[in-house]
């Protein structure tokens, strides 16, 4: 039977409609948006407990803290559909419908995570050139201590001031439009934390700058284990 989400008419529409088919995109349709401190929304149920596991069992060999741009990577399974969905046309219209900004036309970036090291993660806001992130989150289980876990922050300076607090668990997903005060950012944690970001970018030219740099500072980590 398919996933099913039920619309602001009582009617139905599939989740599951991407390419990859593995994206519940009923989830995100349902996902209400907030506009303060700015304009985010945090979906649950985007994938099942079992469809992540499946993911994170075909993800990529990375051994690395950081974002590696998913063009540098191989991706194959379950991985491959859930990057297909990420990919696709869907998702930005999706996105365009949530947010009233027109992403059909804006080229996109997909980094990938899987180690996570005590330095990622301090308050931060993205730079001009990101229009939107979203995370997918794919981790089977979180120990609640808030470590890891993404905030809303109201600010750049306290990460006890926040809105809402995220965990990386399989099946959230985080969205928000960059502005002067997307400030967010998630408290130190070490180990593994699965997390796919979709980036959309101002233009081409951006994206080809962060996906050659992306992949020079991997390449680099690799060379040197101690960095």
């Amino acid at each position: 039977m398919a996933d099913t989400a039920p619309q602001k008419d009582g009617s139905t529409q599939s989740g599951k409609t991407g390419p990859g088919g593995l994206l519940d995109f009923g989830a995100l349709r349902q996902a209400r948006v907030r506009t303060e401190p700015y304009s985010y929304f945090v979906a649950d149920g985007a994938l099942s407990g079992d469809e992540a596991a499946d993911v994170r069992r075909d993800y990529p060999s990375i051994d690395k803290p950081g974002y590696l741009p998913l063009s540098k990577l191989e991706a194959s399974g379950e991985f491959k559909r859930l990057m297909d969905d990420l990919n696709s046309a869907e998702l930005a219209q999706v996105l365009t419908d949530k947010f009233g900004v027109d992403f059909t036309e804006k080229p996109r970036m997909i980094t990938v995570r899987k180690v996570s090291q005590l330095s990622d993660g301090p308050i931060h806001n993205d730079s001009k050139s990101k229009i939107l992130t979203m995370l997918t989150y794919l981790n089977a289980e979180w120990d609640g201590t808030g470590a890891g876990c993404i905030r809303v922050l109201n600010g750049p300076k306290d990460f006890e001031d926040f809105t809402e607090e995220v965990p990386p668990l399989a099946g959230y997903v985080f969205a928000f439009l960059r502005a002067d005060n997307s400030w967010h950012g998630h408290l130190p944690f070490e180990g593994e934390r699965y997390v796919v970001q979709t980036t959309f970018l101002t233009s081409q030219q951006e994206l080809d700058r962060k996906e050659n740099r992306g992949g020079l500072q991997y390449f680099l980590k690799k060379l040197n284990p101690f960095q």
